[in-house]
């Protein structure tokens, strides 16, 4: 199959309302989206990332307006949070109605929601009429894309067109919360942060993979101990002092290591997230800087860890998933 990289976005629709997959550019990741309510369509999705039917999907949706439709209920707590971030990179995790598929929601009775706030994502929405499912547009388990390329490098040969939107401005994953019960859950933390979630909606819980062991699917995506990572070793380091003095190892940090008050250390290649530390531009270039260090021919990456801080505390559950064994 050709693929074509396009910003044509009535094709992209059609493609979507005949049970096609489109990856589309929103401003966290780009996404691999179908119509969420055709089983059929959605069952691709999971074929071609390689995706296991436990692990849930995220649908977008373009308006409040459509939440009636999906969602059996919409606390005060969720309203007041998609009040303030709606449209954006928050999802929230709400009762669902029969008419979603239980493929989207691997069988819960709950369904992720967010609406995004990429102009490209909202035109492909509000011309399909349609709730699109979309993890992200990659291999299951591997390192999201952030550009029109990277999508095509993982599945160029499996679907028909990338509706090209640039590169994503967030770069990092949604933040989920869970809203069904007295006290929010944060189930991954993503690109709004947890001090901002937490000073609009008040105590927030983290969630503890303890919770919920009982349950075969996993409530959120990116609940899996590894995901999100490159095909070279990552190790994470908590200190610049802590890399070895030389071998062929790259490094991810979040400032350039001249500047650090340690000791120099020869590697091999270097990715900087944000020469002046604001964790809103390093989660923004954390994928592509993996993606660079991945492709620079080195036996390891080593990451410093971030602040445990707004962004910070993002990017550091990325590395963490994407350094397990």
């Amino acid at each position: 199959m050709k693929c074509e990289i396009s910003r044509n976005v009535q094709s992209a629709a059609k493609l979507i309302q005949n049970g096609e997959l489109v990856a589309f550019a929103t401003e966290t990741v780009y996404g691999l989206g179908a119509n969420a309510l055709d089983p059929e369509a959605v069952a691709q999705i999971f074929a071609v990332k390689q995706r296991p039917h436990f692990d849930p999907l995220i649908v977008h949706i373009a308006n409040t307006d459509q939440l009636e439709e999906l969602t059996s209920d919409f606390s005060s707590t969720a309203e007041k949070l998609a009040s303030a971030f709606w449209p954006g990179p928050l999802t929230l995790v709400l009762p669902k109605k029969k008419i979603v598929p239980d493929l989207v929601t691997s069988g819960l009775n709950s369904v992720a929601i967010r609406i995004p706030a990429h102009p490209v994502a909202r035109e492909l929405l509000d011309l399909t009429r349609l709730p699109i499912a979309a993890p992200s547009a990659n291999k299951f388990g591997r390192l999201s894309p952030t550009r029109a390329i990277d999508v095509a490098e993982q599945l160029g040969e499996e679907i028909k067109l990338i509706l090209d939107g640039g590169t994503c401005t967030v770069g990092v994953e949604s933040t989920v919360i869970q809203c069904m019960g007295e006290c929010p859950v944060l189930l991954r933390p993503g690109g709004i942060s947890l001090e901002e979630i937490q000073a609009c909606a008040g105590d927030i819980r983290m969630a503890e993979i303890e919770d919920y062991a009982e349950v075969k699917s996993h409530v959120s995506p990116g609940m899996l101990p590894k995901h999100y990572a490159p095909g070279t070793r990552l190790i994470i380091v908590d200190h610049p002092d802590q890399l070895p003095e030389s071998g062929l190892f790259g490094v991810l940090s979040l400032y350039p290591l001249e500047e650090t008050e340690f000791r120099d250390c020869q590697f091999s290649a270097q990715q900087i997230l944000s020469p002046t530390g604001d964790l809103k531009i390093a989660a923004t270039n954390f994928f592509s800087a993996l993606r660079n260090l991945d492709a620079s021919g080195v036996d390891q990456i080593i990451a410093i860890r971030l602040p445990e801080r707004g962004l910070g505390r993002t990017i550091n559950n990325r590395l963490e998933r994407a350094a397990a064994s």
